[in-house]
């Protein structure tokens, strides 16, 4: 398990640890689109990011908002 602060993170994280080691016949359409997007800085949604994501393991988002009044 990893663990990331931001989905950019662990999209980064995909980008070069898991992207490069897949096959060719798989790394055709949306993955590498998605890389390409991501990797050139053309825009990816965290939508998409996690889509990606999700396909290759578990992917769990927790959100922690702490408000302390003065």
């Amino acid at each position: 398990m990893k663990k990331f602060s931001t989905m950019k993170e662990a999209f980064d994280y995909w980008a070069k640890s898991i992207y490069p080691t897949l096959t060719p016949d798989v790394k055709k359409g949306r993955y590498t689109s998605a890389w390409k997007d991501y990797t050139y800085q053309q825009g990816i949604s965290e939508k998409r990011m996690t889509e990606i994501l999700s396909e290759f393991g578990k992917v769990d988002i927790k959100l922690e908002i702490t408000f302390t009044p003065n």
